[in-house]
């Protein structure tokens, strides 16, 4: 028999039993009801009776789960001694019911990857410190009166205390869940030092200073300069002595390079990318610091530290108006100012000590020979600063200025067509080499104010750059540099000796040591290492152009770069004053910095 049939039996017979017998109470008409189902069920066989209890259950069954349920409300509600007992009776049926599956189904590992708590010594104690929310801003009474399973959901079952343990209220679970959240994620850096106290350096306001801009409408250039709030710079800062220090002399190292292969290791990028190329990048003398700028007209200071958790901070930066920077330079042997300059007929120094920053327009009487001042040069000893003249009548022109007064002392002209490629200042910075983009190059001496001896380079086309190093192994009568690298528009780097040149002579057509033809476009790039084991040469035209050199066998290293090194289009790069790292700049504003080891 169907339900739907039995339902409208049941139906049309309660409806005939109140029309034929309105007298009949509840009670009576139920009694009916039993009877009729009694007669109806007498007519099913054992199977329909034992499917209809499987899906419909059957009255015997309802009641008894009624009364369960209302026995663990009760309990749930009662009070704890109540629960105590329910809880036992429950366990003890539970355990009856099980005695007959195996002990390896009543167990289950739990692999997660969450961590386990600590175990208390005893549950009470755990109990009671749970239940402790002394400091809490707000209490939910509701918590004291919801019961938590820790073993019926497989997430929560790290948060037991002890492996029994399974019903928690509200303010135990709360706790419990505070607790495994603070030992997955550690407390953020910037909460700690938030909570400690802050040092004077930390509330230092934002400084900004107003200079005069012959170029500007307005009469202002806004300098900005950020808050400096890296421990670092502030205790240099705040002992202006320390930057007078004179850096060490790191010339003949313990460690010797091998050549072929070299052992180099990238560490953490100095801070995130610029927002224009960087053209200049230079580390400081004698402490770890490397300064950076660019056409965004912003110098960056990092502290050069690649350690977690703050690898290479940012100390300060300094915005410059409407000024895109081409060189940035530290003062030689101290460091206790940076120089700086645009396309601008203007440059600018800046004392670390004091902070103040000062604006050099101009040289007297040689205006029309200096239209800008975007391309200089310190001398080592930190006495002068030679500056590329914008005049190519006649070759071109160097005018050397005085370096603490910045007054004009004398001038370097090479006859060469198209001017001056680059020049470089001898090791112990009484002299310096220029040479013209036709490959002449002249020597001259800082002392005597003359030029003392003249050379072309050899098969040059287009010379590009030159740079000089290995201090004190060469000619002392040319500053006791033993090595000079010049670069040409044709990719060809040629490396000379001049520890073979002699004293007081030079050759008009030296002989290159070497002749390096490993990059393909114009060279724009020199560097050799200040313990002169080590060149550096570099391409900005292609991508990855950049290959090291090992000194004195002039080998190029084979194993690095590889093809998945990150260099892209280099505009900069610097070696440090311990010889140990190598920073590059490239056209997206990156600066990658790798540790030379061995």
């Amino acid at each position: 028999m169907s339900r739907v049939t039995k339902d409208t039996e049941w139906s049309e017979a309660a409806t005939f039993t109140q029309q034929e017998h309105p007298d009949l109470m509840d009670d009576d008409l139920s009694d009916a009801f039993s009877g009729f189902e009694s007669d109806h069920e007498q007519n099913k066989d054992n199977i329909e009776l034992e499917l209809e209890k499987a899906v419909f259950g059957d009255k015997v069954g309802f009641h008894e789960r009624l009364e369960n349920h209302r026995t663990v409300e009760d309990g749930l509600d009662g009070s704890a001694a109540h629960r105590a007992t329910v809880g036992k009776n429950v366990i003890g049926e539970t355990q009856d019911n099980l005695r007959d599956i195996a002990d390896a189904d009543l167990f289950i590992l739990d692999s997660g990857p969450s961590v386990k708590l600590p175990l208390p010594a005893r549950p009470d104690d755990d109990a009671n410190s749970d239940t402790d929310e002394s400091g809490a801003a707000w209490h939910d009474s509701d918590d004291d009166r919801i019961v938590v399973s820790l073993q019926a959901n497989p997430r929560l079952r790290n948060l037991r205390a002890y492996e029994d343990e399974d019903l928690v209220n509200g303010r135990q679970y709360t706790k419990r869940l505070r607790r495994q959240f603070e030992l997955l994620n550690h407390v953020p850096l910037w909460v700690v030092q938030s909570r400690a106290k802050k040092s004077p350096v930390d509330n230092r306001s934002q400084n900004t200073k107003l200079l005069p801009d012959s170029d500007s409408s307005e009469g202002e250039m806004l300098v900005d300069a950020d808050e400096l709030s890296a421990p670092p710079l502030a205790r240099i800062l705040q002992q202006p002595g320390a930057l007078l220090s004179s850096g060490t002399d790191i010339s003949g190292g313990k460690r010797k390079l091998r050549p072929e292969v070299i052992d180099i290791q990238r560490t953490k990028d100095i801070g995130i990318a610029q927002p224009s190329a960087i053209t200049s990048l230079e580390f400081h003398p004698s402490h770890p610091l490397i300064i950076s700028s660019g056409p965004a007209s912003t110098i960056s200071m990092h502290h050069v530290s690649p350690h977690p958790p703050n690898p290479n901070p940012l100390l300060t930066s300094l915005h410059i108006r409407s000024t895109p920077l081409s060189t940035t330079v530290f003062q030689p042997r101290t460091g206790s100012r940076i120089l700086f300059a645009g396309r601008r007929r203007y440059f600018h120094s800046w004392d670390l000590s004091t902070g103040r920053i000062d604006k050099i327009s101009g040289l007297y009487g040689r205006q029309s020979e200096q239209k800008t001042m975007e391309r200089f040069k310190m001398s080592p000893c930190g006495r002068w600063m030679g500056l590329v003249g914008s005049r190519r009548s006649g070759g071109g022109l160097i005018n050397v200025l005085d370096a603490r007064t910045f007054q004009w002392i004398a001038e370097v002209r090479v006859e060469s067509n198209g001017g001056i490629a680059d020049f470089d200042w001898w090791g112990d910075g009484e002299g310096m080499t220029v040479i013209g983009k036709g490959g002449e190059a002249v020597e001259w001496d800082g002392r005597q104010r003359r030029i003392v001896g003249r050379w072309v380079d050899e098969g040059a086309i287009g010379t590009t750059v030159i740079a000089m190093g290995g201090r004190g192994s060469g000619a002392k009568d040319l500053g006791g540099d033993r090595w000079v690298a010049v670069g040409s528009s044709s990719g060809v780097v040629n490396v000379y000796d001049r520890k073979t040149w002699g004293s007081g002579k030079v050759p008009p057509r030296p002989q290159p040591r070497r002749a390096l033809d490993q990059l393909t476009t114009a060279t724009s790039h020199l560097a050799f290492s200040p313990d002169g084991q080590l060149m550096v040469m570099a391409s900005r035209l292609k991508r990855d152009a950049l290959r090291l050199v090992h000194l004195p066998s002039c080998t190029v290293y084979r194993n690095w770069p590889t093809s998945s090194t990150p260099l892209g289009k280099i505009t900069a790069l610097a070696i440090s004053p311990g010889s140990d790292l190598l920073a590059v700049a490239n056209e997206q504003g990156k600066i990658r910095l790798w540790e030379i080891r061995a």
